[in-house]
C-alpha cells in the first residue's frame, strides 16, 4: 500500500520532468556562436541552467543578454520537439501520486509558455495541477517566491509540499521555502553539489523518486 510522504509535489521541469538538458545545452551553444561567434564549456553551460533566460546571458555577457535570448528561443523552438525526451518512469510515477491522492505542479524559471509546449511534448500536460513559470513571481529560485507561489494557488502551507529538483538552485529555494527537497542526478547538477546542499535525499532514477514519495516500488 502506497503511504504518501507529502500531499503536494512540485516539480521542476528542465532536467527532472522532462530530458531537456540536452536541448538546452545546444541551445546556448547555438546562441553564442551565432551571435559571438564563441562558445562556453559544458560545466558552465549547465550550471545556467534553473535560472530564468536573459538575466543568465546579460550577467554573462553584459549588453548582450537580450540578443542572445532571442536567438536561443527560435532555435530552441524550432528544435524543441525533437530534442526533448520523456524521463523513464516519471509519467507512471505521476499517475501513481495521483491515484495516492497527491496533488502535483511545476515550478519552472522558464515562462509558462514553453513549460506548457514541455508538458504536451512529454504527454505530461494533464497530470498537472498547477504551474508557476517565470512571470509568476518577481524573483526567481534560489529565491523561495515562485515555490511559495504554487502552494498558495494550491491553498496549503509549504510544511505540506515537497519540491523535486535537479539543481542546487532547487533545492536551495525549497530548503528556503520550508519544503522538503529532493534531488535528482539525471539533470543538469552532479550528485556532489546536490548533496552539498542539503537535501533529504538524493535519488538516481524514478524508482528512488518514488520509494522517497510513496514509500514502496510501484507493483
Amino acid at each position: 500500500m502506497n503511504s504518501l510522504r507529502w500531499p503536494v509535489v512540485l516539480f521542476d521541469f528542465d532536467g527532472t520532468l522532462a530530458d531537456t538538458i540536452p536541448l538546452i545545452v545546444a541551445s546556448y551553444r547555438h546562441a553564442l556562436t551565432s551571435v559571438l561567434g564563441e562558445s562556453a564549456h559544458d560545466d558552465e553551460v549547465r550550471s545556467w541552467i534553473g535560472r530564468p533566460l536573459q538575466p543568465v546571458l546579460e550577467e554573462r555577457y553584459p549588453g548582450r543578454g537580450a540578443e542572445l535570448t532571442d536567438v536561443y528561443r527560435a532555435w530552441n523552438l524550432d528544435n524543441h520537439d525533437e530534442l526533448i525526451q520523456t524521463v523513464d518512469g516519471i509519467p507512471e510515477l505521476l499517475d501513481d501520486l495521483h491515484a495516492a491522492g497527491a496533488r502535483t505542479g511545476v515550478v519552472s524559471s522558464k515562462k509558462a509558455a514553453t513549460v506548457e509546449l514541455g508538458l504536451r511534448a512529454v504527454g505530461l500536460a494533464t497530470r498537472i495541477d498547477v504551474l508557476a513559470g517565470m512571470e509568476s513571481t518577481p524573483v526567481h529560485k534560489p529565491d523561495p517566491a515562485p515555490l511559495l507561489h504554487a502552494a498558495r494557488r494550491l491553498g496549503v502551507g509549504p510544511a505540506e509540499c515537497v519540491y523535486i529538483g535537479d539543481a542546487t538552485v532547487d533545492v536551495q529555494a525549497a530548503r528556503a521555502a520550508g519544503m522538503g527537497a529532493l534531488a535528482v542526478t539525471w539533470g543538469a547538477g552532479t550528485r556532489p553539489a546536490l548533496e552539498a546542499a542539503g537535501p533529504l535525499a538524493v535519488v538516481d532514477d524514478a524508482v528512488g523518486l518514488r520509494a522517497e514519495l510513496l514509500g514502496s516500488p510501484r507493483p
